[in-house]
């Protein structure tokens, strides 16, 4: 059979569903990280995206980060460059949630197609390594006595640590609303900021200062974890009479307009994927609790985790 034969015999077979879709898709998949380089986002698309190849669900994966508006300025060119694209995916979570309650874009998650929740993490807060504070009671203290110069520093207006800061405030008697937060495009400008001593506190989840907390750039002062995170010698809010326990999770979905038949094979191929050596040995080194949800099940969870977020936020004076 001459070759231009066989690749419409194959066309022709796709189009009407008799081959399999599995053969097909996915053989280069385009991944959106709607943040900037350096930061939770990223090192989880990047680490998804080799998980993929090693596991041969993927053929290839290409990159684009895209920051801005805790993430709605990706997931707007996601929706807008995507439509149908089978091989597309979209790295997303917690933070994306919040940032669309705060800023209202026009642009939502009805719009895409949800695939898989992937991890759990939770938050670290932290202080530059030359701060004049040694505790989260010399900042609590200190909040207190001037809510404004206490300068909070992570990641997009309502991302987990926004949420976070506001709920402490709330739990030590000062107006939440009146909290100095300073947010950033991406994990790498937080991080920047606090060594540079440019905000007060900083936060984001444990994996992305792990390297700055071991080396003493940074000093840790508290997680956001009900109980202390296995092999991390950090205190919890709660241990230090603050009762906030807050989690931050991540997850992909697919673009607008594909299959089910699509959306099942983007599914198995994820699944495929977190169960490669690479994936679990980026797991373990960013302390990333396993949380694997899809189907029907991870699009309810989605719907509840919205609803519970704005909740929290619309208590905390946020929204």
């Amino acid at each position: 059979m001459r070759r231009d034969t066989f690749l419409k015999s194959l066309a022709a077979l796709a189009a009407t569903g008799a081959f399999p879709l599995s053969a097909l898709a996915a053989a280069n998949v385009k991944m959106m990280i709607p943040a900037n380089p350096g930061g939770g986002w990223d090192a989880t698309g990047r680490a998804l995206g080799k998980a993929l190849q090693e596991s041969g669900a993927a053929s290839s994966v290409t990159y684009d980060n895209k920051g801005g508006a805790a993430g709605a300025l990706g997931l707007a060119q996601f929706i807008n460059g995507s439509k149908g694209d089978p091989n597309a995916l979209m790295v997303m979570g917690a933070v994306m949630l919040g940032g669309l309650i705060t800023g209202k874009p026009p642009v939502s998650l009805s719009q895409v197609t949800p695939i898989a929740r992937l991890t759990s993490e939770y938050n670290v807060f932290v202080l530059p390594a030359n701060s004049p504070f040694k505790t989260m009671a010399d900042v609590i203290a200190q909040l207190k006595k001037d809510p404004g110069s206490v300068k909070w520093g992570g990641g997009s207006r309502g991302s987990t640590e926004h949420i976070a800061a506001a709920m402490i405030a709330r739990e030590v008697g000062v107006d939440p609303s009146k909290i100095n937060y300073v947010a950033f495009r991406g994990g790498g400008e937080a991080t920047a900021a606090i060594l540079g001593g440019n905000v007060t506190v900083g936060g984001s989840g444990y994996s992305e200062f792990a390297e700055y907390i071991n080396t003493g750039k940074m000093k840790a002062l508290a997680v956001t974890s009900d109980a202390r995170l296995k092999g991390v010698n950090v205190p919890t809010l709660k241990e230090q009479g603050i009762n906030v326990v807050i989690g931050n999770w991540r997850g992909v979905y697919g673009a607008p307009g594909i299959s089910a038949a699509e959306r099942q094979t983007l599914t198995e191929m994820i699944l495929k994927a977190v169960k490669s050596k690479s994936w679990m040995e980026a797991s373990e080194k960013n302390n990333w609790t396993a949380a694997v949800l899809t189907g029907a099940a991870f699009e309810k969870f989605v719907d509840d985790d919205f609803a519970s977020l704005r909740a929290t936020m619309v208590k905390s004076g946020m929204v």
